[in-house]
């Protein structure tokens, strides 16, 4: 019989190896009544689409799930996750931030939603917009706030054991013995290192990035001016976060309203009367805060099987972080600079000009706001991933390596298993050549 070969590995179409018999041949065994039974069978084609390119096959449609092989002719592998992704695009310091929704829909939206509600009547705001907590999501911060302590003490524990690098000019990291060989150093004077890199030893600081904003007592209270920035305390961006989704720290007071606030104008608000209220009861979500460990009272671990587990639970830490964390920014807002990193956790940003960007002169030093996405409160501070087969990576095969958020390639050196979710962009599957003349030959 007749076949003809598609091959996709690498393109994220979900087929590794496809084998289909001609299209006469389809015919025949369908006036037949010989392939009744095969459930992939339909009148129209079907057809993939990647990279703008559009893959049609007649006749031909794969559920998500299904697995046939009969008599060797058809082979049907697939995969949850695409075999390899591009990396997040590398923005310039000039450049502003893409918005994630854009403007055009933005505004459609709100058309839309005018639209809708007019003639009907006006809805009473819900939580948090209206001063009160979101009950379901308090269990959710402390969750927040208790993963963030276990992946410090964790990270404090594995760098005792796993190596990591530094550079001293750059923000680039890299796990391993020794620094990648690779120029892409851009800090200052770099042009005089030709782009090599200067290692150090690296911190938690520098795998884990702590992203600092303003503490708000009131959050539906009046935005901090310029004269204030001194004198309002700053805090880590996921603790104000959690701070404000619920949980309380004697540290970090922050007023708790029993009653939905007054709205008099678009952006003047009066607290609702309170003394009708009996006396509030204590909090029953609230659960005991994890203590950080000092660095003098780290203790490495003491056998490779020690250091797997605790990379497993590191990165299930790590995992517990980031998916609570997309929870409380669907409800709270957090708001980020399109010129620079600041951070603002609530419903407008400050008013500090501090922000330091490129071209800050126009803007008399103000930050442009917009929405913030999970990678903005926790970057995830990609770097290059070390296979098993190739423990120093070659400088001419840098397009063959893939990389990868340095928790996640700490704890993957550390013994513990590769998450599905960052297995793309690790690019596991991808053959290291052993020189560069098999380098050369690859297509």
């Amino acid at each position: 019989m007749d076949s003809a070969t598609m091959i996709c590995n690498g393109l994220g179409c979900g087929v590794s190896r496809l084998q289909l018999p001609h299209r006469r041949s389809w015919d025949v065994l369908k006036r037949a009544g010989g392939v009744s039974h095969l459930p992939f069978l339909s009148s129209r084609a079907s057809s993939i689409v990647n990279g703008g390119i559009e893959y049609n096959f007649p006749m031909f449609n794969v559920p998500a799930s299904y697995s046939h092989r009969a008599n060797s002719s058809v082979i049907v592998m697939n995969r949850n996750h695409p075999q390899n992704v591009d990396l997040p695009r590398y923005y310039s310091k000039k450049e502003k931030k893409p918005f994630p929704i854009p403007i055009l829909e933005l505004r459609r939206a709100a058309r839309q939603r005018i639209k809708d509600a007019k003639g009907k009547p006006r809805k009473p705001v819900p939580p948090p917009r209206n001063g009160m907590l979101v009950w379901r999501l308090i269990p959710v911060a402390y969750e927040v706030m208790n993963a963030r302590i276990m992946l410090i003490n964790n990270l404090k524990k594995l760098l005792k054991v796993v190596p990591v690098q530094a550079c001293k000019h750059c923000n680039e990291i890299h796990v391993g013995p020794t620094g990648h060989p690779f120029k892409s150093c851009r800090g200052l004077r770099s042009d005089t290192r030709h782009g090599m890199h200067d290692w150090t030893k690296a911190t938690v600081e520098d795998i884990f990035v702590p992203m600092e904003a303003f503490h708000l007592f009131d959050r539906l209270g009046k935005r901090i001016p310029h004269a204030e920035r001194f004198s309002t305390p700053r805090v880590p961006a996921i603790v104000e976060l959690c701070v404000q989704a619920g949980v309380d720290l004697p540290d970090l007071p922050t007023k708790r309203r029993r009653k939905p606030v007054i709205r008099i104008g678009k952006s003047e608000i009066i607290d609702a009367n309170e003394d009708d209220l009996p006396d509030p009861k204590p909090n029953k979500f609230k659960k005991p805060i994890l203590d950080e460990i000092p660095d003098s009272d780290v203790v490495p671990p003491a056998n490779p099987e020690e250091t797997a587990r605790l990379s497993e639970g590191t990165l299930e830490a790590w995992e517990t972080l980031r998916r609570g964390a997309q929870k409380l920014m669907r409800m709270y807002s957090v708001r980020v600079c399109g010129y620079c990193p600041e951070l603002h956790i609530g419903p407008s940003g400050h008013k500090a000009q501090n922000c330091g960007a490129y071209k800050h002169q126009q803007r008399n030093g103000q930050h442009g706001w917009q929405t913030a996405v999970l990678d903005d409160l926790i970057p995830p501070r990609y770097v290059w991933h070390v296979p098993e087969s190739a423990p120093e990576l070659q400088r001419e095969l840098r397009n063959f390596y893939g990389q990868a958020p340095a928790v996640v390639e700490l704890c993957v050196q550390g013994g513990a298993k590769v998450p599905d979710q960052y297995k793309p962009t690790m690019r596991l599957d991808v053959g290291i050549p052993t020189n560069l003349k098999e380098a050369e030959m690859v297509v």
